[in-house]
């Protein structure tokens, strides 16, 4: 097979073949425009998932509870002793709360993730469905500042979009990648969307970590 090449600039790969990006990086212009793009997908998806109804987007939390239980059973087997990361639901995304308190009573260590210091890693700390919890960066409720920090083995991640080789399209901060790359060992890293939120590519920069796994309504999806 022989290598594509572009005639057109990178700013205009997409419209010649989607699935082109630069790995590198090295061009800004190229860089600028994925950004903006991304910025516009966020925008889309976060559209058509308000536009949900209520039920519907509890039905769909519901059906992506059940795939995680299996999943997690099936990859990791007793999940008594094993510090598993989920996450408090905002702006619409599915609500696992109530199987952060299942795991939580099979002897699960659960955590919730929290912003303590702008553009920095993020910290866990242990919960529990009896932890008073405080309000956070963005308004969100966290754990408070005297439970215990965590290292996650299993970590959830909540997704704005999502392609089939496991990349996440986020909220834009950075926030994830910037932890999934400080922690050693890196957390299995579990991506949280809906399945009508897949996209072909997020072209792929060189900060953008790949995740383990992606699960939806639908089931898991692994690369």
């Amino acid at each position: 097979m022989t290598a594509k090449t572009y005639a057109s600039p990178p700013c205009m790969a997409a419209k010649v073949d989607p699935t082109y990006f630069d790995p590198l990086a090295v061009d800004p212009e190229q860089a600028r425009d994925v950004a903006r793009w991304r910025k516009a997908e966020r925008a889309r998806l976060r559209a058509e998932r308000d536009a949900l109804p209520v039920a519907a987007r509890q039905e769909i939390g519901t059906a992506i509870a059940a795939h995680l239980l299996r999943f997690l059973h099936g990859h990791f087997g007793e999940m008594r002793g094993r510090v598993f990361s989920g996450y408090w639901p905002i702006k619409g995304e599915p609500d696992l709360r109530p199987l952060l308190a299942e795991l939580h009573e099979a002897g699960a260590l659960v955590a919730l993730p929290l912003v303590e210091v702008k553009a920095s890693p993020l910290v866990f700390r242990r919960w529990t469905p009896d932890t008073r919890m405080v309000r956070g960066d963005w308004n969100i409720p966290v754990p408070p500042p005297d439970a215990p920090v965590v290292t996650p083995e299993i970590s959830l991640a909540p997704v704005v979009g999502w392609t089939g080789d496991c990349y996440r399209l986020g909220y834009g901060g950075g926030y994830f990648d910037r932890t999934l790359a400080s922690l050693s060992p890196r957390p299995f890293t579990i991506g949280i969307g809906f399945q009508s939120a897949r996209l072909a590519t997020i072209y792929p920069q060189p900060h953008d970590i790949r995740l383990d796994a992606i699960l939806t309504e639908a089931g898991p999806v692994a690369p």
